[in-house]
């Protein structure tokens, strides 16, 4: 008989306890387990949610040690510092990976069989981090990487041309952070090239206008920093983020999702995770796809890439 679904987090800041409050919700777990060096935060956050669990799905969610990792089907990533002022890009790296290298074995250590789903930034250098630090294997430890930013792209789309979100498709790929790119020749609606959608709506429309793609991707980059200006955190959509992913684990999908993985070749790179389209199930990342991009898009791709391989370059890993 096929055992019940646990997941467990690591870290139970905001964006941890809003993904077990999520994955609550959606009753996609049975057993969730919180663990945080705060053993105070992670037990009053399990505490909270479980109150509501009879008004919900039924979940058997509590705080714990690594040793309470054993028997995960999936462990989330969250842990990590906040970008603080005056901090360079490369010292808030340096330190999440001295976090990660340091908690990694011992999580490892209980759940060596679980898919490892890193949320945690910069989270390409921390997904490259865990799988050069441990003997994982590649298929099994990913990053959410830009799935959260296509969220955003697709819709900054929909509101822009009136329609459902989820019948928009479109990708940003690269880092997950201000080198991100759009492969705009790869968008639609409703199936359609969203070129020839706008030509279409705008026949029957003409107050309709052309979507500005430098403003549009501009949004996607400032999006994380204008939330945490007003309100000081982003948790809510990554949540929903982190939730969908182990939804089409669990499921067992076969998902195309842009997530960081560790490349092997696509677009001309190796020895670098990032996000390109990956198929995703119940073994984790299945295969890379790597749908033809434009000469102008390809060379966005490798600026993103070579970013990335530099900022590695740097870092004690």
């Amino acid at each position: 008989m096929k055992k019940a679904n646990k997941i467990s987090i690591l870290g139970a800041g905001n964006v941890g306890a809003t993904i077990a409050y999520t994955l609550t919700l959606e009753g996609l777990a049975s057993e969730i387990v919180l663990v945080d060096i705060n053993k105070d935060k992670a037990r009053g956050e399990a505490l909270d949610i479980i109150q509501c669990t009879a008004l919900c799905p039924s979940v058997n969610i509590y705080s714990g040690e690594y040793s309470d990792l054993e028997g995960s089907d999936i462990v989330i990533v969250t842990l990590g510092s906040a970008r603080k002022p005056g901090q360079t890009r490369i010292d808030l790296a340096q330190g999440n990976v001295n976090i990660i290298k340091s908690v990694m074995p011992e999580a490892v250590k209980y759940a060596p069989n679980a898919i490892y789903v890193v949320v945690s930034n910069p989270v390409d250098v921390i997904t490259y981090t865990i799988l050069k630090t441990t003997d994982l294997p590649e298929n099994r430890v990913f990053g959410s990487g830009t799935l959260l930013d296509s969220a955003r792209l697709r819709e900054i789309i929909a509101e822009h041309m009136n329609v459902n979100p989820k019948h928009v498709h479109a990708y940003v790929l690269g880092e997950h952070g201000d080198s991100a790119m759009v492969p705009w020749s790869l968008a639609s609606i409703g199936g359609i090239p969203l070129d020839e959608y706008i030509k279409s709506a705008q026949a029957k429309n003409p107050a309709i206008t052309p979507i500005d793609r430098d403003k549009t991707l501009e949004t996607v980059h400032k999006a994380g920093g204008e939330i945490i200006k007003l309100k000081g955190a982003t948790f809510y959509a990554i949540a929903v983020s982190a939730t969908n992913i182990c939804r089409n684990i669990l499921h067992d999908a076969d998902a195309v999702m842009p997530l960081s993985g560790m490349l092997h070749g696509e677009y001309g790179y190796s020895d670098v995770c990032l996000s390109v389209p990956f198929v995703l199930n119940r073994d984790g990342l299945v295969n890379s796809v790597t749908p033809p991009l434009t000469d102008e898009e390809l060379k966005k791709f490798s600026a993103s890439a070579e970013m990335l391989k530099d900022t590695i370059s740097k870092l004690n890993i």
